[in-house]
């Protein structure tokens, strides 16, 4: 994971990728590993839909993308809206915030939305 942390080209990406990496694990209390080949996750969840498909996903996580840094939280969540609000500059999808740089957001508020997200999956997911 170093490894594909120290490929980031642009060094402000870079450094923000230190930053994340390091205030999730702190968050998570989990070793950070590599799912796929650019998304770094803390902890894991094994999930199975009414649809039948089932597997396993780390419980949160970030990608330093080139474009933007995606940053990884429960689907389905309904509690996450309103920390949402006070993240910051941001955009979100489903299950993924978008950021541009670290310094746009508030890490306070980030460290919330990750120990949200454990807990909406320990809950949801209670038997892993």
């Amino acid at each position: 994971m170093i490894e594909f942390i120290e490929e980031i080209e642009h060094p402000k990406k870079r450094e923000d990728a230190y930053v994340l990496l390091d205030l999730f694990a702190e968050t998570t209390g989990c070793p950070a590993k590599m799912w796929g080949p650019s998304i770094i996750g803390f902890g894991s969840y094994r999930y199975k839909y009414a649809t039948g498909h089932e597997g396993v996903a780390p419980w949160v996580g970030f990608s330093p993308r080139k474009a933007k840094i995606s940053l990884y939280f429960a689907t389905g969540d309904p509690e996450r809206a309103p920390l949402l609000e006070k993240l910051g500059k941001h955009t979100a999808g489903k299950a993924c915030v978008y950021v541009n740089k670290v310094e746009d957001i508030d890490l306070e508020v980030l460290v919330k939305l990750i120990r949200q997200s454990i807990e909406f999956l320990q809950k949801t997911y209670p038997n892993d």
